[in-house]
């Protein structure tokens, strides 16, 4: 099981990151692949019940340039079960800067569940009260607003790398995982060796910062070859796994406005990171994370998003 999350929270990191730079930095191709991508984001598109957010008085003005949140949800679902939320996200993007930033939330996280009356670990709040009752909480642990979400099957990931066709990397660390082998030089992944590839971290002595390189290698990879004239045939794919594993409440129009006001913002994704200690409580294991190293993480986002 500890490998399966290890798994899945490697992988939406990459593919949450795929997502919202595709949204930043597409490029236009002719009015087939214009009217498949808008067919797609209709699959895409799932508004959701939930009152305007109090930390955002107004709504986002996305043609006015503001800077904007999306949270990023990795779930399990299964018939007949809408799954738990195994990996949250957050990410803030600001035209100005150029840049977006990146925070993982542990999924032990001890938090209030808003609308529960509680506190409990805050991927719980998914299985609560699905979207609306994540968005909340993690708005109110953040202290920031969350204008966006976007929803990530965990099963069909792999089919992003292969919609392309696999990807091309230039590998520095020679090392096995998974039962690939992974030399130096140049070589070629499909979805299920891009996963393996992207999550290893024991064998590198970089860490974490290893495993961020390989992501970021898989990541512009996949904008690579989506951009490539190669891969125009393989838009449909690339739209339909797109389609069959994400769901947001952005709309096609919101996306347009997306590309068109703030593509220089992928120029720059930071990935930062929250800090905690573990314990048990009732026999529970949680991560406890310091007033000073929540206000840290709180106050880096909202000078991101303009706040201050």
């Amino acid at each position: 099981m500890r490998t399966q999350r290890k798994k899945k929270k490697a992988w939406l990191k990459v593919t949450g990151i795929i997502v919202l730079i595709l949204l930043i930095a597409g490029g236009t191709y002719g009015l087939i692949v214009y009217n498949s991508l808008k067919n797609a984001v209709e699959t895409m598109h799932q508004p959701i019940d939930r009152e305007q957010s109090k930390k955002r008085p107004e709504p986002i003005a996305l043609n006015k340039k503001q800077p904007f949140s999306v949270l990023m949800m990795g779930v399990d679902e299964r018939q007949g079960d809408k799954g738990r939320s195994d990996t949250m996200i957050v990410l803030t993007v600001n035209p100005n800067t150029k840049s977006v930033k990146m925070l993982s939330i542990p999924r032990d996280t001890r938090t209030e569940i808003v609308g529960k009356g509680k506190e409990d670990k805050i991927n719980h709040a998914y299985a609560f009260g699905d979207v609306p009752m994540a968005m909340d909480t993690v708005e109110k642990f953040l202290d920031i607003p969350l204008d966006y979400y976007v929803k990530i099957n965990m099963e069909g990931f792999e089919d992003i790398v292969d919609a392309v066709g696999g990807v091309v990397v230039q590998n520095d660390l020679d090392f096995s995982s998974d039962g690939y082998h992974f030399p130096k030089g140049e070589i070629i992944l499909d979805g299920k060796k891009a996963l393996s590839f992207s999550r290893m971290r024991y064998e590198d002595p970089r860490g974490d910062f290893g495993r961020q390189i390989r992501q970021r290698l898989i990541i512009q990879a996949i904008i690579n070859k989506g951009a490539s004239l190669s891969s125009l045939t393989k838009f449909q794919d690339i739209f339909n796994a797109l389609g069959d594993n994400v769901k947001t409440n952005l709309t096609f129009n919101e996306m347009v406005d997306i590309q068109e006001n703030y593509k220089d913002a992928s120029e720059s994704v930071e990935q930062i990171e929250i800090k905690g200690s573990s314990s048990k409580i009732n026999g529970i294991y949680y991560l406890i994370i310091s007033p000073g190293e929540k206000q840290r993480v709180q106050n880096e986002l909202k000078a991101h998003l303009e706040l201050n």
